[in-house]
């Protein structure tokens, strides 16, 4: 029931006292330097930089990216619970950098529940709306729809202790959702819970999209939510934004080597290569095979006027397929690790001394064939010249 708009936001912490004294000192007075991989100036550690995004009313957008990439401090920017240092916020159209956050009409749940221990359930997601002293009865009809929507009726009248991680998650969900924000705010609600849990309540969130007509901002590290869960994605790392696009682009179009090495699960297999051209057009050599690229990535690499290079070519671990040896773009392989999935098996290999995961489904390999994938095994795997992935060696930036 809101649109977020972010521009040029930034969140800069100020170095303390006690660092300013320490490079007084030592006689430092380096303009800008880069420490744990985010920047460091003269003004601070910059934990975010240059943010721009624009959400639509009930879009569900997911941040995502590894630990300390600037994700969780973005939300709490949103959230109000970090001052932005540069940059505006403006929620409807509406600049609220300066909004408390019990004014801005959005609410959060954390990776840590925050339920009070000695309230029932009824009475954690009743809390915020008695203190906005809204009648007996309506606080009554809100607590009751809130937890029929998240399975939880039978729960009401328990103390927290006596609830399951996933229950209690509702539960914090619930006390969210009851007051029927304009922005839902979810700081890796999942992350406690098992993997058995976190599936199930993958979709009981997806479920809870569906029946409240709000904007969700979602930040998470698993990038299996962040594909399941969300309209678009934000990947980010070392507080700049990556990439956005819906799941299946920026898993189909990554748009440089980290959000290719990312996104997907295993993660993309790279080979140093090289792009060359001749008069049949491009073509790329790796592993002492040429590989002659398909017409559409032909004219994106024209239309870029692409020069022969050093690249490194990414290839998905299930677009890897046994062959035989004299088969288009073969690669002898020797296998390490072998593991069977049931439905797949994924063979951990040695391809020219590179590293890379193949996996096959069972179907297409006989009981004989499975058992012979074992440690040594010397085997052959090939690729569609369609599917593969160029990526430039000196700004890691797609090529195509």
């Amino acid at each position: 029931m809101a649109t977020v708009t972010l521009k040029n936001v930034m969140k800069i912490y100020p170095h303390s006292g006690d660092q300013k004294k320490k490079k007084a000192k030592k006689g430092e007075t380096p303009a800008e330097e880069k420490k744990v991989n985010l920047q460091v100036t003269e003004r601070g550690v910059v934990a975010v930089q240059q943010f721009n995004l624009d959400i639509a009313d009930q879009e569900f957008i997911v941040l995502v990216g590894p630990s300390g990439c600037g994700k969780s401090t973005t939300l709490r920017m949103v959230a109000g619970l970090e001052e932005i240092s540069e940059g505006q916020l403006l929620i409807d159209g509406k600049v609220v950098n300066d909004v408390a956050p019990k004014d801005r009409d959005i609410a959060m749940v954390f990776q840590s529940y925050a339920l009070y221990p000695h309230m029932t359930v009824y009475e954690n997601i009743a809390f915020s709306l008695k203190l906005k002293k809204v009648p007996p009865a309506e606080i009554d009809r809100k607590v009751k729809e809130a937890a029929e929507i998240l399975g939880i009726t039978q729960y009401l009248d328990r103390k927290p202790k006596a609830l399951s991680g996933g229950q209690r998650q509702r539960v914090a969900i619930g006390r969210a959702i009851v007051r029927e924000p304009k922005v839902l705010l979810m700081d890796e609600p999942l992350s406690n819970l098992d993997a058995k849990l976190r599936n199930q309540m993958r979709a009981e969130i997806i479920k809870l999209r569906q029946r409240i007509h709000t904007t969700f901002i979602y930040v998470t590290h698993d990038q299996t939510e962040a594909m399941t869960l969300g309209d678009r994605i934000v990947i980010m790392k070392d507080g700049f934004i990556q990439q956005i696009g819906t799941p299946q682009q920026v898993f189909d179009h990554p748009a440089n080597l980290f959000v290719a090495g990312f996104i997907g699960m295993p993660q993309m297999n790279f080979f140093d290569a090289k792009l060359e051209k001749d008069g049949k057009g491009y073509y790329v050599t790796a592993c002492g095979t040429r590989v002659d690229l398909p017409s559409d990535m032909q004219s994106t690499l024209s239309a870029k006027n692409a020069a022969p290079q050093d690249v490194t070519l990414g290839i998905r671990p299930d677009h890897l397929e046994l062959c035989k040896a004299g088969d288009a773009n073969a690669l002898p392989a020797t296998v390490d690790v072998t593991e069977l999935m049931g439905s797949t098996i994924h063979m951990h290999v040695n391809i020219s001394g590179k590293d890379a995961i193949v996996i096959q489904p069972t179907i297409d390999l006989s009981n004989e064939q499975q058992t012979s994938l074992n440690y040594g095994a010397k085997i052959h795997v090939n690729f569609p010249s369609s599917v593969v992935h160029l990526f430039s060696k000196a700004d890691e930036k797609s090529l195509l």
